[in-house]
């Protein structure tokens, strides 16, 4: 191994060998929508992951072009936040994650004329799952705190606009969304939107 006149180690040269793909990607019932999961590489130590490519994403034909990052704090198991989007000509893409305890993280398909309108799919998304949900455009996405202490990490397509912000109801019966838990903390503006008039 070659060293710096410091003293401290150069990294070995990498052997030329094809390029392994560093995530796995599942698309759910929902178009466009995927379970995206970090490939491992283990040993002793512990594991090595990337949680972002920007090539693999595009490489998939999904938006990779995302500009904001932000954080959900929630201190208690059984709060609710969501279901909320974007409207155009602002609609996000997102791609969430939890970086500490865990959620049912849920997204609703909203794109009119889509063979899956109004239906809904929910993941465990958790700390040590390390799994993340891709979510695009016209889609609401809310999720459901499993454990006290839970943080959410998001990144996003484009700037929060709060013009632009909408939501649908959490439990309205357009949608039949199965919580895991009793729902025991939603702020005002959450519990009491609008039924989906379409």
């Amino acid at each position: 191994m070659r060293r710096l006149d410091s003293g401290k180690c150069l990294l070995p040269r990498p052997v030329t060998q094809s390029r392994k793909k560093e995530m796995r990607f599942t698309e759910t019932k929902l178009s466009g929508a995927f379970i995206v999961e970090p490939e491992k590489f283990e040993d002793k130590r512990g594991f090595f992951a990337h949680s972002w490519s920007k090539k693999e994403f595009a490489d998939r034909g999904l938006d990779s072009d995302l500009v904001e990052c932000s954080i959900s704090f929630n201190h208690k198991r059984g709060t609710l936040r969501g279901m909320h989007y974007q409207a155009a000509p602002h609609g996000q893409v997102k791609l969430v994650r939890c970086t500490m305890g865990a959620i049912h993280d849920v997204v609703i398909d909203l794109r009119t004329g889509s063979p899956t309108f109004k239906q809904w799919v929910g993941i465990e998304l958790t700390a040590v799952n390390r799994l993340m949900l891709y979510i695009p455009r016209d889609f609401a996405h809310g999720f459901q705190t499993l454990a006290d202490e839970t943080e959410v990490f998001y990144q996003m397509s484009g700037v929060y606009r709060p013009e632009s912000g909408r939501g649908v109801r959490w439990n309205d019966s357009a949608f039949g969304i199965s919580w895991p838990e009793e729902v025991t903390m939603i702020n005002e503006r959450d519990r009491t939107c609008a039924d989906l008039k379409q």
